[in-house]
């Protein structure tokens, strides 16, 4: 599946209650707190690079590039970006970037933005099951468990799989 990625600009006037870290928060926290996000916010945006540009890319320039399509989106243009981890995307027209490493837990904005993304690939992933029925994706969300693996070795990769993910990569070694 893809590499999500949020921006989010909050309004100091409407703050939201609750933010954190997406990984400590429920699926109904989350769920709950991206509404408020969305409700709340100055501006905020979604943005993606999918399976095939994160094989040709790496998954780390693929994350950059999903942060930096993120910002491109707000409709409103930020003077100065923070993002979760030790790495920044290069931002177009002067925006500066400052890498947070753990931002998710301690910036409020970083928090809303994992909030946001989290949310966004969980139901990427369930709609991907209605396409690809058996992988269990609705269920693992696309981590490698153990189930994820079974249903690989079971059925083989699918168009969504990375090709780059080490259980499909060794899949697709084997089957070549």
């Amino acid at each position: 599946g893809p590499v999500v990625a949020a921006a989010v600009i909050l309004d100091p006037g409407r703050p939201v209650a609750g933010l954190a870290d997406s990984k400590t928060l429920g699926a109904a926290a989350r769920a709950r707190l991206a509404e408020a996000v969305a409700a709340r916010a100055t501006a905020w945006a979604v943005a993606w690079a999918d399976a095939a540009e994160i094989d040709a890319l790496n998954i780390l320039a693929a994350s950059l590039l999903a942060m930096r399509r993120a910002v491109d989106r707000l409709g409103v243009r930020p003077d100065h970006v923070l993002v979760d981890g030790n790495r920044c995307p290069r931002l177009a027209g002067g925006v500066t970037v400052q890498a947070v490493v753990g931002g998710d837990a301690t910036e409020p904005a970083i928090s809303a933005a994992s909030i946001l993304a989290k949310t966004w690939r969980d139901a990427w992933m369930e709609r991907l099951e209605l396409r690809h029925p058996g992988y269990g994706f609705a269920v693992h969300k696309g981590y490698p468990t153990a189930a994820h693996c079974a249903a690989l070795a079971r059925l083989g990769p699918c168009p969504a799989h990375r090709r780059s993910f080490g259980p499909v990569a060794r899949l697709l070694e084997g089957a070549a």
